[in-house]
């Protein structure tokens, strides 16, 4: 059935970081293949509360950003996964953080982002959903 073995999808919460005065984005290398590239992800956690604080959360971890949730982008379903995006606008970039030496992390303009994200069509369709689309 496609969830590997959860009786329900599971939920996967997405951090956009903006820097909005550059118009860039902040994507990162996935720890499963080194060489793509992703927007910060992660599962929800009950502790999470909301899923904003998961993709805050999630930024964190895996980018070393901190910042403000500002909009909520958009929910995309698949058999296996829900995903729900959130735009977050940077304030601080952490020279050290958590997954550091697991991953790259690299601003790009909008375009680029898309490109990078291609290979996992989710991501790069909630970054197409974004307000840098517009």
């Amino acid at each position: 059935m496609g969830t590997k073995g959860r009786s329900v999808p599971r939920i996967v919460c997405c951090a956009i970081p903006i820097a909005r005065a550059a118009g860039k984005v902040l994507v990162v290398t996935s720890r499963k293949r080194p060489d793509s590239w992703v927007l910060p992800k992660g599962g929800w956690e009950p502790s999470d509360v909301q899923l904003e604080a998961a993709a805050s959360r999630e930024a964190l971890e895996e980018a070393g950003v901190r910042g403000t949730i500002t909009r909520y982008v958009t929910t995309i379903p698949t058999p296996s996964t829900t995903y729900h995006f959130y735009e977050l606008d940077v304030a601080v970039l952490e020279p050290d953080w958590l997954e550091r030496k697991e991953r790259r992390r690299e601003w790009v303009d909008y375009h680029e982002a898309v490109r990078r994200l291609e290979w996992k069509a989710e991501l790069a369709q909630g970054l197409r959903s974004s307000s840098l689309a517009r």
